[in-house]
């Protein structure tokens, strides 16, 4: 998840009527349940656990929309409109956020919970903002009120977030075999090593012409040192079967290689330690390209 501030640019102006706020409210509303909805809409099978949380987003959004125009009519007589907006609202669901979870390999419920109760933070920030600058009473009441659901909001979501959190460190402990090992961190070191064995079983479903091409793409290897041909009685079925998982896999390792090293440049002691991470991530960042180019080129093997 991005560490700057939770809401980067302030309202641009005064609300200054009640007609003005709600349009404001429903053309957020709108924006989080179409940037919710792309992700919901996602048919891969590896992403649904994700999309599953991205699909109550996206209903929750509809309704808060369909509410905000209930009560515009109700309070002003008409419902909102695009010209009552005097300035471009806030975004506060920017689209880099979603991609990145659209594009992680590493995305799971509790990454997909996070960001909703990171918007709704963002939300009621942003109406704390409204309510310190507007001079009409109506429009600080209705956006004190916008704020209290944000933040009412952000509570639930939270619940959620920790329910996510549980259930994949519980999966992660069965997963390992002992909760103990399913808490220590995994090493760079080990990372790598087994990233190097999933592209090398990757690269054997290639052709030969691709598979040096496809080696390169690692910067801590020579492609010449992994030309090693596996051989046994079933290999091409095996290969045929197991490339799915493999190549996931492989993704998901290059990503959190990428992190990893990303995260020791962050925290590095020194320069030199700071320079060696950055190179690192560097590597691995365009080691990450090349094999997410590499699979989505295979055919939506994924």
């Amino acid at each position: 998840m991005r560490k700057e501030q939770l809401l980067t640019a302030v309202p641009a102006a005064p609300v200054q009527n009640l007609r003005e706020i709600y349009a404001i409210a429903v053309e957020m509303a709108e924006r989080a349940s179409l940037r919710y909805g792309a992700l919901a809409a996602r048919t891969d099978d590896n992403f649904w656990p994700v999309r599953c949380v991205f699909e109550v987003l996206t209903t929750r959004e509809r309704d808060r929309m369909e509410t905000l125009i209930a009560a515009c009519a109700h309070a002003c007589g008409a419902p909102p409109h695009a010209s009552d907006l005097r300035w471009p609202p806030i975004d506060l669901v920017p689209a880099d956020e979603m991609a990145d979870v659209g594009n992680s390999d590493l995305s799971t419920p509790y990454t997909a919970w996070a960001l909703a109760v990171r918007h709704r933070q963002r939300a009621f920030v942003f109406w704390t903002y409204v309510i310190a600058v507007a001079d009409d009473t109506e429009v600080r009441t209705t956006a004190e009120g916008f704020a209290k659901e944000a933040l009412w909001d952000g509570n639930l979501l939270r619940r959620e977030r920790r329910l996510a959190w549980r259930q994949e460190r519980t999966a992660a402990a069965e997963s390992a075999g002992d909760s103990e090992s399913a808490d220590e961190p995994i090493s760079a070191a080990l990372l790598e090593s087994l990233l190097f064995k999933d592209i090398m079983d990757w690269s054997q479903t290639l052709p030969s012409a691709q598979r040096a091409r496809f080696l390169a793409l690692d910067p801590f290897h020579q492609p010449q040192d992994a030309l090693v041909e596996f051989r046994s009685d079933n290999a091409e079925d095996q290969r045929a079967t197991e490339i799915g998982p493999i190549k996931r896999r492989a993704l998901q390792r290059a990503e959190q290689l990428s992190n990893i090293y990303l995260d020791n440049a962050d925290h590095a002691a020194d320069q030199d330690s700071m320079e060696l991470a950055q190179k690192l991530a560097a590597g691995s960042i365009m080691r990450l390209a090349g094999l997410r180019a590499m699979a989505s080129a295979d055919h939506g093997a994924l």
